[in-house]
């Protein structure tokens, strides 16, 4: 059963960023961005921290789940080193995330020729 809700929530964000992609004029980065904060805002007024206990990892891999780590992050940096935690904490949680998407994103690069989108 965990294994279905996280296929439906992690799919219903998907399907929110395709329909981004297909009705509206907006670029991947900026969808990309749009998401990341999404997360970083629901997670700050407690609504996306029900879904992940709900949902998993369906939660927490799509680009959301990057801004709920930062946050959750940023929320632990400062119970544990006041203001500067804030900084340190977000960067600190999502440091595999980052990581992963650095070098995912050059082997990408070298592997693929980009294109513009018209």
């Amino acid at each position: 059963m965990d294994y279905l809700k996280a296929f439906v929530v992690g799919g219903a964000i998907c399907v929110v960023g395709q329909v981004l992609i297909d009705k509206t004029k907006l670029t991947s980065a900026r969808i990309l961005v749009l998401f990341v904060t999404l997360g970083v805002v629901l997670t700050a007024v407690g609504l996306y921290g029900p879904l992940v206990e709900f949902a998993g990892a369906g939660a927490t891999v799509p680009l959301t789940g990057f801004g709920y780590a930062l946050c959750i992050g940023a929320f632990s940096g400062v119970q544990e080193k006041g203001l500067l935690g804030a900084m340190v904490g977000g960067v600190t949680a999502a440091a595999g995330g980052i990581a992963a998407a650095l070098v995912f994103g050059y082997l990408n690069a070298l592997i693929f020729m980009a294109r513009t989108k018209k």
